[in-house]
């Protein structure tokens, strides 16, 4: 399964070529000189999370065009065949990550917009639908995590 493109010059210098690449050859690619340790022992990659908590990212993008969902993948899995050109899209970002869950629940509850996209590993959420019923779940979500929880919450930004 393909993460992303990248030109790659070949290591004996021949032309660079266009292809899709694993995440894998991606890190043997970023980390070759380093693919042992010292030791002998092979490299191993660790994700680190810093403990805390705060909702660092909450944004509304007025009316989108088709292009910006399917970029975003909203347009297939559950969703596949809706067509959402010119909903609103609304951007969460949560840590610790488990808070993702209780935004989504939050949002349903408070405003008529679809879970776009939820990851509870990395703390993202998108919601979509109406200007004003996703301008208000979002609102109700940063309100519940601030007055609620005591999180600390940015300022919701639009464009």
């Amino acid at each position: 399964m393909g993460y992303g493109r990248s030109e790659r010059k070949q290591r004996s210098g021949e032309a660079s070529m266009d292809r899709i690449i694993t995440r894998e050859e991606l890190l043997r690619e970023i980390f070759h000189d380093y693919d042992t340790r010292k030791d002998g022992e092979p490299l191993r990659l660790v994700r680190v999370r810093v403990p805390s908590r705060d909702v660092s990212l909450a944004h509304l993008t007025g009316v989108s065009s088709r292009e910006v969902y399917q970029t975003l993948g909203l347009h297939i899995g559950v969703h596949e065949g809706e067509d959402h050109t010119g909903d609103t899209l609304g951007f969460l970002k949560f840590t610790p990550w488990e808070a993702t869950v209780v935004a989504a629940d939050i949002a349903i509850k408070n405003g008529n917009v679809e879970i776009g996209f939820l990851d509870r590993f990395c703390g993202a959420l998108i919601l979509t639908g109406p200007y004003a019923e996703v301008r208000s779940a979002v609102e109700s979500v940063v309100a519940f995590f601030r007055d609620e929880l005591h999180f600390p919450v940015c300022d919701i930004t639009e464009n």
